[in-house]
């Protein structure tokens, strides 16, 4: 009853799609995983751009930092009078540790000053939960939301502290955000680690008179004039500040939240670069396919429509419009699944990113480019095939169209060789070439998307081998507040389960190569090293050069420099003297991008004794208990690291991205691999229908005749895979080139693993869209078949 209300072709165009549903849902699906992956990663991206630019416009995050020995508070004049300076205020940071239950070494504690009677213009707090401070308060503190959630921690808890040698109970006040870390991260960590690292605000006041900070402060940071040139900027501020002990201001592009956060919006946006261009071009080919074989099915029923008064545009819209319904159905379907995908996205980096408040941003222009890439890519790959079916005149139309011309070809000879079903099935896909190759290509692509994605857990499994088994064989890292004679490395020894202590050295230093200059610390470390050791590019232990320095491959690249150029070293710490340094060595590292020098080559150039910034130690772990309860009551100790809650870390914050990330791009593999091979089964059941059935009353079994059509599937998703595979490669290496930072590299590693749980996904894809195929041709209509158009 409700038919009678459409328009004739309009109910020839439902009843098309009631028939081929299962064939026009596999190609929604795939339309539907390409706009589901664009609107979940571009909104995401928005969603971080938008809440991060908001975060730091409403709290005042700080345009440059700048770290210093100690300087009067009438520095901060001099330096708002630098012209492109809009702000600049002055605080005190300092470092301590504190000692908490529940966790067996010391936490690391970063302190900054607050004032004590009005918030401060920049780096503002955003109050969570508790109060301020109270007008003359002592023993307060504000607490970063990260280390007082992983302790659970509330207002008027009291946490207790060793900070400037003596222990203190501090209250919380109140539990804070900043913008300043929003990714927080312990000095020298690459992953956050909330149990371990605190950040603490204290009454200016308060923790001037512990550090006899009084009328001076340690570190500027500063807002500039729009406009201003920050490379300038941070030059005149270097220049005030070098008298009072600066070691150099950094741009907020180099503040080390804002860089991890940057990176990470960054891959997002090379996501929705790389993944949804693959499934449109997949849908694009799928729709070609279904549309153009569809079209010769309809050869006569076309012929007719033109026959009984039909008009070209009227014919061509009716197929325009099948196109349509199908992409309609899978955007519709895509932009449910991107926005209940990017909310659930939104959810996870709220864990690793702290801000007040991270939404899943729904720009209506972001559903709308969806939408017109999806009709666009569904048009363009229908076109041809559309307008082959307006072209077609009514006595061409309706005419049986010509036989296949078979003539011999330059594969007879070998496929003469095979039985009679395979033989049939060899010429069959030889004579259809491209159609051939397309399919091979579309099914491919199934298991080039899995590699990609499944290639990271690979990477980074050779990525923790490296770091923390080859480089980093150390138990724990001790580090002091101020360099020490290395006596104390003799202390340490000494201490309660430490069977080996190695000293090492990291000076700030600016190193400069022709125009290309980075900052950054110099690494020290003593000759014949066990517990951290460089690795040369063949991934094999090697000694610290005694003269000249060794650059990391990333920092060899980044500042030009290759074995034997000479290197400017800008020394930021002491006396600050300038070196000119041979590169003797090109060392391999995937995280961070260090410069190293034998310790005792340093500290000559520094004009230093035998200073050390810590000692790296190999525990007993019998003994490791009291190792750090000692050091928990050691006052010049500013952090302690923990190889292995390092190692816990780093997995914990990669494995939960890489688990969903393999858990999308496997759905979205098995829709490409079900879409391909599913439309290319039904579309060649239709084609052949006739051929099978001659073949059924000739004689062939059921088996047999499946075995024609599956056997061609099946040797096209065979010739797939290893396509499959070398595009994936290839993809992985597009990777890598964009994950290549300064903060760390992504190595190009895939195991046979992978390459076996890849194909074994498109393999069952297929063998699972064949059984659905099986049973179509078990149900084939013989008589109906057989009819004849004349």
């Amino acid at each position: 009853m409700v038919m009678t209300f459409f328009k004739p072709l309009d109910r020839k165009l439902i009843r098309d799609l009631m028939r081929m549903w299962a064939q026009a849902l596999a190609i929604a699906m795939v339309v539907a995983a390409g706009v589901a992956m664009y609107i979940m990663s571009e909104g995401m991206l928005r969603s971080l751009g938008d809440t991060r630019d908001a975060y730091y416009e409403r709290y005042g995050f700080a345009d440059v930092f700048a770290p210093l020995k100690r300087a009067p508070n009438s520095a901060v004049v001099r330096i708002e009078n630098i012209p492109g300076v809009r702000r600049a205020e002055g605080r005190i940071s300092k470092v301590a540790t504190l000692d908490m239950p529940g966790i067996r070494e010391p936490a690391q504690e970063k302190i900054l000053s607050y004032p004590d009677k009005d918030h401060p213009a920049i780096n503002r707090l955003y109050l969570t939960e508790g109060r301020w401070f109270r007008p003359g308060a002592r023993d307060e503190v504000l607490i970063s939301e990260a280390f007082a959630m992983a302790h659970g921690l509330k207002p008027r808890d009291k946490v207790t502290a060793l900070i400037n040698g003596r222990k203190r109970d501090f209250e919380i006040a109140g539990i804070v955000l900043s913008p300043e870390f929003i990714y927080a991260l312990a000095p020298g960590a690459m992953f956050p680690d909330d149990l371990r690292f605190a950040v603490m605000w204290m009454p200016r006041s308060m923790l001037a008179a512990i550090f006899n900070m009084e009328g001076a402060f340690n570190e500027i940071v500063l807002h500039m004039e729009p406009g201003a040139n920050r490379d300038q900027v941070i030059a005149k501020v270097d220049e005030v500040l070098d008298p009072y002990g600066g070691i150099g201001a950094l741009g907020r592009d180099r503040q080390i939240s804002h860089w991890y956060l940057s990176g990470e919006m960054e891959q997002l946006e090379n996501m929705g670069r790389v993944a949804p261009p693959i499934f449109f071009a997949v849908a694009m080919f799928l729709l070609n396919m279904a549309v153009s074989r569809w079209v010769e099915l309809e050869r006569s029923e076309i012929g007719l429509l033109k026959a009984f008064g039909y008009s070209t545009r009227a014919v061509a819209l009716h197929y325009v419009k099948f196109v349509m319904v199908i992409t309609a159905v899978g955007y519709l379907m895509g932009a449910i699944a991107g926005t209940w995908l990017g909310r659930g996205l939104a959810v996870m980096y709220q864990e690793f990113f702290h801000f007040p408040f991270l939404y899943f941003s729904m720009h209506g222009d972001m559903y709308v480019i969806a939408a017109s890439i999806s009709f666009a890519a569904a048009l363009i790959g229908t076109w041809h095939a559309v307008r082959t079916a307006a072209d077609l005149s009514p006595a061409v139309a309706m005419a049986p169209q010509p036989p296949t011309s078979y003539r011999r070809s330059k594969n007879d000879r070998w496929i003469k060789k095979a039985l009679g079903p395979t033989r049939m099935i060899l010429r069959h896909t030889f004579r259809w070439p491209v159609r051939s190759g397309l399919t091979c290509i579309g099914i491919s692509m199934g298991v080039a998307l899995l590699i990609s994605a499944m290639f990271f857990q690979d990477a980074t499994e050779t990525l923790i081998e490296t770091q923390f088994t080859m480089i980093e064989r150390q138990d724990a890292t001790v580090s002091f507040i101020e360099p020490k004679p290395q006596r104390v490395v003799e202390n340490v020894a000494s201490m309660p389960g430490v069977m080996v202590a190695e000293p090492y050295r990291y000076v700030p230093a600016t190193l400069r190569f022709g125009s290309n200059e980075r900052r950054m610390f110099i690494r020290g470390i003593v000759q014949g090293a066990t517990l951290n050791r460089l690795l040369d590019r063949d991934l094999k232990a090697v000694d610290v050069p005694k003269k000249g320095v060794a650059l990391s491959t990333k920092l060899a690249e980044i500042l030009g420099a290759g074995l034997g150029d000479v290197i400017e070293v800008d020394v930021r710490e002491g006396r600050k003297p300038t070196l000119l340094l041979p590169v003797t060595m090109i060392s391999e590292v995937y995280i961070a991008s260090p410069a190293y020098m034998d310790l005792k080559t340093l500290n000559r150039a520094l004009l230093e004794g035998d200073n050390t910034s810590g000692v790296h130690v190999m525990l007993d772990e019998a003994y490791a208990d009291d190792f750090y309860a000692m050091l928990k009551d050691t006052p010049s100790v500013a952090q302690v690291s923990v190889k292995e809650t390092m190692l816990q870390a780093f997995r914990n914050t990669l494995e939960e991205n890489i688990n969903i990330m393999n858990f999308f791009n496997t759905i979205f593999a098995v829709v490409i691999a079900v879409g391909v091979v599913y439309n290319a089964g039904r579309i060649s059941l239709s084609e052949r229908a006739r051929e099978l059935a001659s073949l059924r009353v000739l004689g062939f079994t059921r088996n047999e005749v499946s075995y024609i059509l599956l056997g061609e599937l099946g040797l096209l998703t065979l010739v797939a895979l290893p396509i499959g595979v070398v595009i994936g490669v290839a993809l992985a290496w597009l990777w890598t080139l964009s994950l290549d930072t300064d903060l760390y590299r992504i190595p190009l590693v895939i195991s046979s693993a992978t390459f076996g749980y890849s194909i074994s996904v498109v393999l069952a894809a297929a063998v699972g869209t064949a059984i659905i195929t099986q049973r179509q041709i078990a149900h084939l209509d013989l008589v109906a078949s057989l009819k004849t158009r004349e």
